[in-house]
This record gives C-alpha cells, sequence and structure tokens, in this order.
C-alpha cells in the first residue's frame, strides 16, 4: 500500500506544484505549422483532424517539428464501493483478475498497443483484493471507494494521492523516453461514479448520460440511476471545487486519471483521451487546471451514452467512432496511429512549389 505519512497540506502543496507547472501552447510553433500545412498539395484544411491534431502536438511540444519517440498507455485499476448497490453486472473479482490479465500481456488493450509499438502501464491504485506479488500494490491509496449511494466515495487526502499518483505514473514513464500518452481504466462499477461526474457537470437529466456499463438489464439500469441520484443528494458535491467533486463521487482510478492528465500537460507531453471513465477523469483535470484541456487528444466516441456530453464539455472531438466501449485505453491505442499519421503529413508531403503543382486561383 501507499505511504500515507504525508499530511494533507503536504499533499496539498504537492498537487499545486503540479498545476503551477502547466502553462499555454505555443502559439509560434503553430502558427508555423499551419503554414506549412497550407502549402502543400491539397487544398487547405481538407485533411481536417490530421491538421489539427499535428498542430496541437507542435504547440504542446514547442516545436514546429513535432516528433513521436515512445508511446505508452496508463491503465490505472480502481474498485468501487458502490458496486454493493448492484450497479453492475460483473462481480468485482472481475478486477483482479483483469488486472493480472493486463500484466500477462492478453487483454485487448494489450493486442491494439502491440499492433501500435506501444506499451502498457497498469497500476492499482485502488483495487479491493490483495494482488500478488505484493509490489503491484506499492501505489495502491486505498482497497477501493466507499459506496457514494450512502457517503463520499474518498476522503480529500485520498483523491489527493490517487491524483499524484497517476502523476507520479505518468512522470516515470515520459522520463523513460514516452512522449505520447493514452489513458486506460479498469474498474467494475467504475461508469457509475463517471456518470455521476458528467451528470452533475452537464446539468443534464441522469437518464440521458448513464448507460448500461458492462450490459446491465433495463431494471439494473433503473437502479443505477436512482443509485447515482441518491449519491449526488446526499453529497452535494462543490462546484466550485473540482477536488470535492472528486473525491464525493469520483474514483481512485479516475483521479490517477486526471493526475496523469495533469502532469502530462505540466511536461508538454499529449495524452490521448480514451473512452467514458477516461473522458470524466479528463473533466475532472480540466476543472482542476483549465489550460490542461489543450493537452488532450480525444480518440474515440463511445457507445455509453453520456460519452457525448463528457466530450461536449471539454470542447473535443472524437476522432472515430467504432461503437466501442471496453475501455482499458482500446480506443486511444487505436488513435496512436493516427496521431503519427498527422505528423507524417507534416513531415513528408511536398508543398506545391516542390511538385511544381499549381495553387489555387487567387
Amino acid at each position: 500500500m501507499l505511504n500515507s505519512s504525508k499530511t494533507l497540506i503536504d499533499l496539498q502543496n504537492e498537487f499545486q506544484q503540479l498545476l503551477s507547472g502547466i502553462t499555454a501552447l505555443d502559439e509560434g510553433a503553430m502558427t508555423s505549422i499551419q503554414e506549412h500545412l497550407d502549402s502543400l498539395t491539397k487544398p487547405q484544411n481538407s485533411l481536417g483532424q490530421l491538421e489539427i491534431i499535428v498542430k496541437q502536438l507542435g504547440g504542446i511540444q514547442q516545436s514546429a517539428h513535432p516528433k513521436i519517440n515512445k508511446k505508452a498507455v496508463l491503465l490505472m485499476a480502481g474498485d468501487h464501493g458502490v458496486v454493493a448497490e448492484g450497479v453492475s453486472a460483473f462481480p468485482q473479482e472481475v478486477t483482479p483478475q483483469m488486472v493480472y490479465n493486463f500484466l500477462n500481456g492478453g487483454a485487448a488493450i494489450n493486442v491494439l498497443t502491440r499492433h501500435a509499438g506501444a506499451e502498457v502501464v497498469c497500476t492499482d491504485v485502488g483495487v479491493a483484493f490483495p494482488l500478488e506479488p505484493a509490489e503491484l500494490m506499492r501505489r495502491r491509496v486505498a482497497n477501493g471507494t466507499r459506496n457514494m449511494a450512502k457517503g463520499p466515495a474518498m476522503t480529500t487526502a485520498e483523491a489527493l494521492q490517487a491524483l499524484l499518483v497517476g502523476a507520479e505514473v505518468a512522470r516515470e514513464a515520459i522520463a523513460g523516453g514516452v512522449n505520447l500518452l493514452a489513458t486506460g481504466d479498469m474498474g467494475i462499477g467504475n461508469t457509475t461514479p463517471s456518470s455521476a461526474i458528467v451528470a452533475f457537470y452537464s446539468k443534464l437529466p441522469i437518464s440521458d448520460v448513464v448507460g448500461r456499463g458492462t450490459g446491465i438489464n433495463d431494471a439494473g439500469l433503473t437502479l443505477k440511476q436512482a443509485v447515482i441520484k441518491k449519491a449526488l443528494e446526499v453529497n452535494k458535491p462543490d462546484p466550485e471545487d473540482a477536488l470535492d467533486v472528486l473525491a464525493k463521487i469520483g474514483g481512485l482510478e479516475i483521479a490517477a486519471i486526471a493526475g496523469a492528465i495533469l502532469e502530462a500537460a505540466a511536461k508538454h507531453v499529449p495524452i490521448i483521451i480514451d473512452g467514458f471513465i477516461s473522458t470524466a477523469g479528463a473533466i475532472i483535470a480540466a476543472k482542476l487546471c483549465p489550460l490542461s484541456n489543450a493537452y488532450m487528444i480525444p480518440s474515440h466516441d463511445s457507445v455509453e451514452i453520456g460519452h457525448r456530453a463528457a466530450l461536449q464539455l471539454l470542447g473535443l472531438e472524437p476522432m472515430i467512432n467504432l461503437n466501442m466501449r471496453l475501455g482499458e485505453g482500446t480506443g486511444a491505442a487505436l488513435c496512436f496511429h493516427l496521431v503519427e499519421a498527422s505528423i507524417r503529413i507534416l513531415e513528408e508531403m511536398a508543398t506545391f512549389t516542390d511538385a511544381g503543382v499549381s495553387e489555387k486561383n487567387k
């Protein structure tokens, strides 16, 4: 388990130091990239999001010639006390079982990251069961969250610890040469806190943002909606305090995802946001530090019904829609290819002058 000897003030100071390192994108680099894109043998803006992405990469890396060296999915795992309310179709024991599957390379995310030439970094932030060897639990903040339908899911200290765990995992990956990150998640029941976060900030009816998660039936869906409504009523999160929202209705892995995003922003590293759970974490990150939003690259449009509303809260437009809803970072891993393709466009396409192609009539 994580060493919890730090005081709340220590954690707050460390977190504020993280936030203070996040700055705006480099507008000069983005302008240079836009000028070069406009000189290439194509109608202006005709490659759509590929052009947007490569310009964003330049702004993030503070370079008119962005590069991708190494890629990694940061997969955060945690359990949720709210499963006691019957909100999931799968038992909580699946969370540690899947952690082992990730570590053994047998999950969908392992297949897709291998295909992309990337790695998976799986971290136990709050699994509710023992893992062997014990070293796997060294970053665990707690054995799952508490039941948010009966009170706060986490203490403020636990939420901060989980945020800082995510930041530390990202920092280590970046120190190892990774300069394109992606988010991933695992945790039975985690669409419930994610839905609560999206419902709270979007102010949409709960029925508009709460989906079936792992495949609950109609009765289960009605129950899940009622549980989220109760959690919001019981906890009364402060809309002006994202840390309060996270602690009361969030999850340990959601917090770690938010922390990883914030660290990526502080280190000028782009981070691809996966599906519904990852986007809930991204919302928390953006509420904690609005500048971090510019470092996020959206990936796919999840089948989970609240995902579109979550993306809209961030002003993000997904790159692909493959009717996926697995999580793990699978949608983000597929988008590694698209991000790298955007750089190839910038580097390898000929200009009108180079190719001897006539430009658009003035």
